[in-house]
């Protein structure tokens, strides 16, 4: 059996190519920081509980308690990180509207995202390793 064929890793694939994407078109606005009428682009959110929905069938997916002492989770938390980006206000004489601080910081969270996903995947492998009785 192959690893690609498990749900959840396709699922943490798909994160991963569309950060690589996202980061290389984030590379660009920097890249053309200084070329007259260039707007910054990005990636459209891409809709992971619509994809998780398509995938169990349901639209919740409740956590489960596996010991009474566990807490159930509470109510929802604003998570600065979902709000979605302001305009771009500041426009160069030259009509060039790249925030480098912006771009940056954007580019900085994607690679952050990326290497989360990246010790995601090596702590499943060495789950599976561990179940299977290999050696890591």
């Amino acid at each position: 059996m192959d690893i690609k064929n498990i749900a959840l890793f396709q699922a943490m694939g798909a994160k991963m190519n569309y950060l690589s994407t996202r980061q290389g078109v984030l590379a660009q606005n920097i890249a053309n920081a200084d070329t007259p009428e260039y707007r910054a682009r990005d990636l459209s959110e891409v809709d992971f509980g619509a994809i998780l929905t398509e995938v169990t069938g349901s639209k919740k997916v409740r956590m489960d308690r596996t010991n009474a002492g566990h807490m159930m989770p509470g109510g929802n938390i604003n998570d600065p990180r979902h709000i979605k980006s302001r305009m771009t206000y500041e426009v160069a004489p030259d009509d060039n509207a790249v925030i480098i601080e912006e771009q940056m910081v954007k580019a900085s969270q994607t690679t952050m995202d990326y290497n989360l996903m990246t010790n995601l995947i090596r702590k499943n492998v060495g789950m599976i390793q561990t179940a299977l009785g290999k050696q890591q």
